[in-house]
């Protein structure tokens, strides 16, 4: 069993990435200490800039392998926005409510509304990075918010083959095809491990 501490203060995230484990043999654990250490600044222009400077100001404080990404949601229509800015979308400490009612509201009366969920994991040994790990998964953004499940963006986020919101959907269901799942396969892919 190989421990991969997980760089994050978001409870969402981790719980997605031990479900998308699934049986894999790896324990994900929360960073020991996480809360303590002052955080990242995270101004990179992609996913993978952020994923790499968050993993390695963090990784130095592991005892191995440490794994950080950053996600978010990119929208057609928007240019790509709100990309990296997803979680601070309405603002430095913005609620899911208000990033979604501003996404709301910059999509009204638009027709494409073709967005992807992005995530992009970087494994670093102390601040050696050891892969960044890509994955991506299409959808639509609907004129208002369906189900309870899920954080962020999801109760927007229609995935058409499964007829149904990401906020819809399942734990199980969402994780076998989420952009988490994908990177996170991927890393487990690159160590061996599946």
């Amino acid at each position: 069993m190989i421990r991969l501490d997980c760089a994050t203060g978001n409870q969402g995230k981790l719980r997605e990435f031990r479900l998308a484990a699934g049986h894999a043999p790896v324990e994900i654990e929360l960073l020991p200490g996480y809360r303590d250490i002052p955080p990242c600044v995270e101004d990179g222009a992609t996913f993978e800039e952020n994923a790499i400077r968050k993993a390695r100001h963090y990784g130095v404080h592991a005892p191995g392998l440490l794994f950080a990404d950053d996600s978010g949601l990119e929208v057609d229509a928007l240019g790509g926005a709100p990309g990296v800015y997803s979680a601070r979308f309405a603002g430095p400490h913005a609620s899911d409510e208000a990033n979604n009612r501003l996404l709301l509201e910059k999509l009204r009366g638009v027709e494409n509304r073709v967005a992807r969920f992005v995530c992009a994991i970087a494994l670093v040994e102390r601040e050696r990075v050891r892969g960044v790990y890509r994955g991506a998964v299409e959808g639509v953004i609907l004129d208002g918010p369906r189900g309870e499940g899920g954080f962020g963006y999801d109760p927007l986020f229609y995935y058409p083959p499964f007829g149904c919101t990401f906020g819809e959907a399942s734990d199980e269901r969402k994780f076998s095809v989420s952009h988490r799942g994908q990177a996170l396969l991927a890393m487990l892919r690159g160590l061996g491990l599946r």
